[in-house]
């Protein structure tokens, strides 16, 4: 987290506040024949896919499927939305447009979507979701229904979301941006720290996967076992008091993987450091989980990223399962009465076979992602459960 230095910048008001931003997008615009589509979110996209590899890996799923049974979903909140402020900004200071207001290709939802499907050369399903911060966690159910019913072989799917006046003025004018860095579920948090990110996987058939990490095959990859969705229907920016959604969203993506709570040794909370939403989620963790299970935000790190928050923090479990490191909460030192056992601080040296991550946005739109490292650790754990 850096000290505001955006909104001062474009908009020449001053928000006191920390921000999760990304080095350098200022001065990597993107080649031709993109030029058209150049901003900020499809920059941080273009970025993202090209890093570790990944494009290399979306292309090859494309090469032994077909383009026609691969699929590109994407999840942002913002998606080219910076990109209309600057031509608002332009016009009311007279002055020549940038970034077009007539370039139909820019200036939508989709645009963001349309460049990564381009990139990749898939010509499967394309959809862009856009429900807030559970954004993109929602494509990885989206695909796995996708793949299930036989439409997809594999999909890429992705959350892309970058900083803009919009989202940041708009959570100050609602009270919950913190002027310090965020810290989750402290007993003195006080507001979120707005980030921006872009992550990248790539979903396939679990009978012909192949997954890679630095150009070195990994024959036995990480499985995607278990989603759940739900809708608080409560308020459109707060949570449900007893946390209702969110317990379904939990208990179906167990009920998916045939797991039970037990079972579960890491969750990635959506923890945004705000007092309402960390309050019931650590509330709802301690009753559902047992005390062996370890639990912690990651947001102090990255701030919240919105729409790519889902991606980006399913893919901090997939890398804590790997290296067998549970996060802790950064910038907590004085955890919330109502936490429970399960929130960790520091950062655990441990054995992650199974792993959760939340995802509770705005509105009540609620997803939660489990996670198995490879198929050993969901035999074990699928064998402990059913011994029980």
């Amino acid at each position: 987290l850096v000290y505001n230095d955006y909104s001062d910048a474009l908009m020449g008001v001053p928000l006191p506040t920390w921000i999760g931003r990304v080095v350098g997008l200022e001065d990597a615009p993107l080649p031709a024949p993109y030029e058209g589509l150049d901003c900020r979110n499809n920059r941080l996209a273009w970025i993202a896919i090209h890093h570790d590899e990944f494009i290399g890996a979306a292309r090859g799923a494309v090469a032994r499927y077909g383009a026609l049974r691969v699929a590109v979903l994407l999840g942002t909140s913002t998606s080219t939305i910076a990109a209309s402020e600057a031509a608002y900004r332009d016009f009311a200071r007279g002055a020549e447009p940038g970034p077009s207001p007539h370039n139909r290709e820019l200036h939508h939802l989709h645009a963001t979507t349309a460049l990564v499907r381009d990139l990749v050369g898939a010509h499967g399903p394309c959809t862009t979701i856009s429900t807030a911060c559970a954004s993109s966690a929602k494509v990885f159910a989206q695909a796995a229904r996708l793949i299930s019913l036989g439409l997809v072989d594999a999909a890429v799917v992705a959350g892309v979301d970058s900083l803009a006046a919009s989202t940041l003025f708009g959570f100050h004018a609602l009270g919950l941006v913190s002027t310090e860095p965020c810290r989750p579920f402290d007993r003195r948090r006080d507001g979120i720290s707005i980030g921006e990110a872009a992550g990248f996987a790539l979903i396939e058939r679990a009978d012909r996967a192949v997954s890679r990490v630095s150009s070195r095959a990994v024959p036995d990859p990480p499985l995607l076992i278990g989603y759940g969705e739900s809708s608080d229907a409560h308020h459109m920016s707060s949570p449900h008091p007893q946390g209702f959604g969110a317990r379904l969203a939990i208990g179906a993506a167990l009920d998916r993987a045939g797991l039970g709570a037990a079972d579960v040794d890491y969750v990635n909370l959506h923890g945004t450091a705000t007092p309402k939403n960390d309050a019931v989620e650590a509330a709802l963790i301690a009753e559902l989980f047992p005390a062996s299970t370890r639990a912690s935000s990651t947001k102090a790190w990255t701030g919240h990223t919105l729409g790519a928050a889902g991606i980006i923090e399913a893919i901090v479990a997939l890398i804590a399962m790997r290296v067998g490191i549970a996060p802790g909460c950064l910038g907590a030192e004085q955890p919330d009465p109502v936490c429970g056992p399960q929130l960790r601080l520091r950062n655990e040296a441990c054995e992650i076979g199974i792993a959760l991550s939340d995802a509770f946005a705005f509105g009540g739109n609620n997803c939660v992602l489990a996670f198995a490292r490879d198929a050993t650790a969901l035999r074990s754990a699928t064998d402990r459960e059913r011994g029980r």
